[in-house]
Protein backbone atom coordinates (compact mmCIF):
# COMPACT_ATOMS: atom_id res chain seq x y z
CA UNK A 1 0.00 0.00 0.00
CA UNK A 2 1.15 3.37 -1.05
CA UNK A 3 1.59 6.40 1.52
CA UNK A 4 -1.64 8.26 1.24
CA UNK A 5 -3.74 4.96 0.92
CA UNK A 6 -5.61 4.13 3.93
CA UNK A 7 -3.86 4.03 6.86
CA UNK A 8 -0.26 3.53 5.50
CA UNK A 9 1.33 6.35 5.84
CA UNK A 10 -0.03 6.53 10.01
CA UNK A 11 1.60 2.82 10.14
CA UNK A 12 4.58 4.08 8.87
CA UNK A 13 4.56 6.99 10.85
CA UNK A 14 4.67 4.43 13.93
CA UNK A 15 0.98 4.71 14.73
CA UNK A 16 0.04 7.05 17.47
CA UNK A 17 3.21 6.68 19.31
CA UNK A 18 5.62 7.69 16.63
CA UNK A 19 3.34 10.79 15.44
CA UNK A 20 3.57 11.84 19.50
CA UNK A 21 7.28 11.60 19.78
CA UNK A 22 7.38 13.23 16.08
CA UNK A 23 5.37 15.70 17.09
CA UNK A 24 7.64 16.36 20.47
CA UNK A 25 10.62 16.73 18.82
CA UNK A 26 9.19 18.98 16.21
CA UNK A 27 8.99 21.42 19.21
CA UNK A 28 12.52 20.76 20.21
CA UNK A 29 13.05 22.01 16.61
CA UNK A 30 11.10 25.06 17.22
CA UNK A 31 12.57 25.75 20.68
CA UNK A 32 15.92 25.53 19.30
CA UNK A 33 16.47 26.45 15.68
CA UNK A 34 17.54 30.41 15.32
CA UNK A 35 14.77 29.98 12.08
CA UNK A 36 12.24 28.86 14.08
CA UNK A 37 12.28 32.10 16.74
CA UNK A 38 9.70 34.41 15.43
CA UNK A 39 7.11 31.07 14.79
CA UNK A 40 7.70 29.96 18.40
CA UNK A 41 6.92 33.26 19.92
CA UNK A 42 3.24 32.52 18.18
CA UNK A 43 3.20 29.67 20.49
CA UNK A 44 2.21 29.45 24.29
CA UNK A 45 5.05 29.17 26.79
CA UNK A 46 3.66 25.87 28.05
CA UNK A 47 3.05 23.72 25.06
CA UNK A 48 1.08 20.69 26.66
CA UNK A 49 -2.05 21.89 24.43
CA UNK A 50 -0.40 22.63 21.12
CA UNK A 51 1.51 19.41 21.03
CA UNK A 52 -1.63 17.48 21.66
CA UNK A 53 -3.52 19.61 18.75
CA UNK A 54 -0.66 18.90 16.65
CA UNK A 55 -0.64 14.80 17.19
CA UNK A 56 -4.02 14.45 17.47
CA UNK A 57 -4.12 16.37 13.95
CA UNK A 58 -1.30 14.17 12.39
CA UNK A 59 -2.72 11.04 13.53
CA UNK A 60 -5.94 11.91 11.55
CA UNK A 61 -3.88 13.74 8.54
CA UNK A 62 -2.25 10.31 8.03
CA UNK A 63 -5.48 8.14 7.82
CA UNK A 64 -5.24 7.10 11.87
CA UNK A 65 -7.98 7.71 14.11
CA UNK A 66 -9.60 11.33 13.86
CA UNK A 67 -8.52 12.13 17.55
CA UNK A 68 -8.36 16.30 17.08
CA UNK A 69 -12.13 15.93 15.92
CA UNK A 70 -12.82 13.48 18.54
CA UNK A 71 -11.20 16.28 21.83
CA UNK A 72 -11.34 19.66 20.18
CA UNK A 73 -14.19 19.43 17.39
CA UNK A 74 -14.07 20.18 13.32
CA UNK A 75 -10.88 20.96 12.25
CA UNK A 76 -10.45 24.39 10.53
CA UNK A 77 -6.62 24.48 10.27
CA UNK A 78 -6.24 27.56 8.09
CA UNK A 79 -8.70 29.62 10.32
CA UNK A 80 -7.20 28.75 13.26
CA UNK A 81 -3.93 30.49 12.50
CA UNK A 82 -5.77 33.18 10.57
CA UNK A 83 -4.83 35.68 13.56
CA UNK A 84 -1.18 35.49 13.09
CA UNK A 85 0.85 36.70 10.64
CA UNK A 86 2.05 33.38 8.72
CA UNK A 87 3.99 34.64 5.09
CA UNK A 88 6.74 32.26 3.22
CA UNK A 89 9.27 32.84 5.95
CA UNK A 90 7.56 31.29 8.86
CA UNK A 91 5.33 28.56 6.74
CA UNK A 92 9.27 27.67 5.54
CA UNK A 93 10.52 27.82 9.19
CA UNK A 94 7.48 25.89 10.04
CA UNK A 95 8.74 23.27 7.57
CA UNK A 96 12.22 23.57 8.97
CA UNK A 97 11.39 22.25 12.24
CA UNK A 98 9.38 19.28 10.78
CA UNK A 99 12.59 18.49 8.33
CA UNK A 100 14.88 18.77 11.33
CA UNK A 101 12.35 16.38 13.92
CA UNK A 102 12.38 13.87 10.70
CA UNK A 103 15.54 13.45 10.68
CA UNK A 104 16.54 11.34 14.23
CA UNK A 105 13.42 9.43 13.36
CA UNK A 106 14.10 6.04 12.17
CA UNK A 107 11.39 5.89 9.07
CA UNK A 108 12.08 5.21 5.63
CA UNK A 109 13.34 8.15 3.29
CA UNK A 110 10.81 8.11 1.08
CA UNK A 111 8.30 8.17 3.73
CA UNK A 112 9.64 11.69 5.58
CA UNK A 113 10.22 12.92 2.07
CA UNK A 114 6.49 12.21 1.62
CA UNK A 115 5.78 13.83 4.90
CA UNK A 116 7.45 16.92 4.32
CA UNK A 117 6.24 17.46 0.98
CA UNK A 118 2.26 16.98 2.00
CA UNK A 119 2.73 19.05 5.22
CA UNK A 120 3.67 21.74 2.75
CA UNK A 121 -0.16 21.61 1.46
CA UNK A 122 -1.83 22.77 4.39
CA UNK A 123 1.22 25.05 5.44
CA UNK A 124 1.09 26.95 2.47
CA UNK A 125 -2.80 27.01 2.92
CA UNK A 126 -2.23 28.69 6.11
CA UNK A 127 -0.36 31.65 4.53
CA UNK A 128 -2.46 32.03 1.93
CA UNK A 129 -5.60 32.38 4.25
CA UNK A 130 -3.76 34.46 6.59
CA UNK A 131 -2.67 36.58 3.64
CA UNK A 132 -6.26 37.07 1.97
CA UNK A 133 -7.66 38.25 5.72
CA UNK A 134 -5.18 40.10 5.74
CA UNK A 135 -5.65 42.07 2.64
CA UNK A 136 -9.42 42.04 3.19
CA UNK A 137 -8.61 44.10 6.57
CA UNK A 138 -6.82 46.61 4.44
CA UNK A 139 -9.77 46.85 2.09
CA UNK A 140 -11.96 47.33 5.38
CA UNK A 141 -9.79 50.03 6.40
CA UNK A 142 -9.49 51.91 3.32
CA UNK A 143 -13.59 51.88 3.11
CA UNK A 144 -13.79 53.05 6.47
CA UNK A 145 -11.50 55.69 5.56
CA UNK A 146 -12.86 56.85 2.20
CA UNK A 147 -16.38 56.94 4.51
CA UNK A 148 -15.09 59.06 7.00
CA UNK A 149 -13.68 61.45 4.73
CA UNK A 150 -16.51 61.61 2.55
CA UNK A 151 -18.70 62.58 5.69
CA UNK A 152 -16.07 65.05 7.08
CA UNK A 153 -14.82 63.59 9.66
CA UNK A 154 -11.13 62.12 9.94
CA UNK A 155 -10.25 58.37 10.17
Amino acid sequence: MAFGDGDATFRACGGIEGIQELVEAFYVRMDTLSEAKRIRAMHPSDLEVTIDKLARFLCGWTGGPKRFSEKYGPIKIPLAHAHLEVGEAERDAWLLCMEHALVDRSLPEDLKQYLIEQLYVPAERIRVVVAERAEKRGEDIAQEADRALEGGRTP
